[in-house]
């Protein structure tokens, strides 16, 4: 039987470091529900923080034995923790902005790509072909002058981004490195691991050799 204090996901039954997985506990009511920022208290369990998993935890009721009480989990559970993520992302995002660590615009993303001060790069899910290409450019020439590997991410609509950031439309953006840029992409990331995805286009080496051909055909 899995101890609560143990970070052992009780689908894998895998121990992992916080980061890595979703902490839930039992409500009053005794409803399952997500700790994401682990500061709920009562006992809790684990799992690994992909929406499979929790799916998965949620539809075989895997709670039940984790806490060893008649615990109920939502069947919606897997997408309320989608919209806790969501939203701390586009919190912390919005802080970003706040704290001037965040470029917003398609001339002044690529001008922080180029430059090597992004971290990376948020694509609205409107965002043109043409748009995305030219930054993708910017940072394909970033790795081939010996910059940083920026990764990209299409998570939100151009209207949470506008929503996030106190403005009408904003289609791209880069969160710039600093204190508040790194501490929004931790949770970025975090929103695009649960979803099963990864960066944009995982620009490594050998990526942009398979796409593109050889590094200097890319400029």
């Amino acid at each position: 039987m899995i101890e609560m204090n143990d970070r052992t996901c009780i689908v894998t039954r895998k121990a992992g470091e916080p980061d890595g997985l979703i902490r839930f506990v039992v409500a009053p009511d005794g409803s399952v529900v997500p700790d994401v920022k682990r500061k709920l208290p009562g006992r809790g369990c684990w799992v690994t923080a992909e929406r499979r998993f929790v799916d998965e935890a949620a539809r075989k009721n895997l709670f039940r034995k984790a806490f060893k009480a008649e615990v109920t989990a939502p069947v919606d559970l897997g997408a309320m923790v989608d919209r806790v993520l969501s939203q701390n992302a586009l919190g912390a995002i919005g802080l970003a902005r706040k704290a001037g660590a965040l470029a917003t615009g398609a001339a002044k993303v690529e001008a922080a790509v180029r430059s090597g001060e992004a971290l990376a790069v948020l694509h609205a899910r409107e965002a043109q072909p043409d748009g995305v290409r030219k930054i993708t450019q910017a940072r394909r020439a970033t790795i081939h002058l010996g910059g940083p590997a920026i990764d990209a991410y299409k998570l939100f609509s151009e209207a949470e981004l506008g929503l996030a950031l106190g403005a009408l439309s904003v289609i791209h953006a880069a969160l710039l490195a600093e204190d508040a840029g790194k501490a929004a992409l931790k949770r970025v990331v975090a929103l695009d691991r649960y979803r099963g995805g990864s960066p944009e286009d995982g620009l490594g080496i050998g990526a942009i050799e398979s796409v593109d051909g050889p590094l200097k055909d890319m400029e």
